[in-house]
């Protein structure tokens, strides 16, 4: 059969255009899917890459070479066989005695520090318990003090109260004592004004008196006293039969002051003060001195 020329084909009809259409589009996708099936390119995850670190035994070193290892230890050979050419029993124990520790004797130097610590410390705690009652003692007597003061601000209240009414000396009805009831409690060698009441007492000078059982003075010093302040102190002294003080209290009850310096000077005196000697009197007489102090 004869070809046919160019100009003598068939012209595409539109049936034919849509199957080339339909057929181009049916390849362009097989040949997506192959791409995409065939040359699949799986990235491998990542992995952890660990630091290299050189072999050796200890954590410092020095030199460039590695060094040949040290040869291995070798175990050591088991037990030999016994005479008879057998093996040695080995012995068995289920339980195992406890060692007994000797318990080691302190030398005489630890001896010493041991005694010479408990000694310390024995001290320590006796100073302690010192301190202690040292401090309640303060505490008494400051609170002694601060109510034997007060008892005085209350006697100095009630007798400025009687003295700005009325003159109490040489005054009928009028009393004066401790001991309760009428009358002018003292005796009649005593000064007029003192607190300090009984029998045995003297004016001794015009600043001091004294109250001692019926016992007569020697010698009463004046304190020294140089400082601008008055009041009365009464000091509770204890005379042997000699007539020597042997103890002085200063600031018992009858004193309207608690002047510190006073006080002081008030027991120094006491207790240079001198009296009759009296071998049937008490072996230990207490009895008091009142100081008048004033001003100058």
């Amino acid at each position: 059969m004869p070809q046919l020329q160019n100009s003598e084909r068939e012209p595409l009809t539109k049936e034919r255009k849509q199957g080339l259409a339909i057929s181009a589009v049916i390849h362009l996708l097989l040949a997506l899917l192959i791409i995409l099936i065939t040359f699949k390119v799986e990235i491998p995850e990542p992995t952890e890459e660990g630091l290299l670190v050189n072999f050796g035994f200890d954590e410092t070193g020095d030199g460039l070479f590695e060094p040949a290892p040290e040869p291995a230890t070798p175990p050591p050979p088991p037990p030999s066989a016994g005479e008879d050419g057998g093996e040695e029993a080995l012995l068995t124990q289920d339980f195992e005695e406890a060692v007994e520790v000797k318990k080691k004797e302190p030398s005489p130097e630890e001896l010493r520090k041991q005694a010479e610590a408990r000694a310390a410390e024995l001290k320590r705690r006796e100073e302690a318990e010192a301190e202690r009652r040292r401090v309640e003692q303060e505490t008494a007597e400051r609170l002694k003090r601060e109510e034997e003061q007060r008892q005085i601000d209350r006697t100095k209240a009630r007798v400025s109260g009687a003295l700005s009414n009325k003159a109490n000396t040489g005054t009928t009805g009028q009393s004066e004592g401790v001991a309760g009831g009428q009358g002018n409690q003292g005796v009649e060698s005593g000064t007029e004004g003192v607190r300090t009441y009984g029998p045995g007492g003297g004016a001794g000078n015009s600043n001091i008196s004294y109250n001692l059982g019926g016992r007569k003075h020697q010698s009463l010093p004046l304190p020294k006293y140089d400082i601008q302040n008055e009041g009365l102190v009464v000091v509770e002294v204890t005379v042997d039969r000699n007539g020597t003080v042997t103890k002085a209290v200063a600031g018992v009850q009858g004193s309207t002051t608690l002047d510190e310096y006073l006080l002081r000077v008030a027991r120094e005196a006491a207790l240079k003060a001198k009296f009759d000697s009296n071998q049937n009197a008490p072996v230990i007489q207490k009895g008091t001195i009142t100081y008048n102090f004033k001003l100058r």
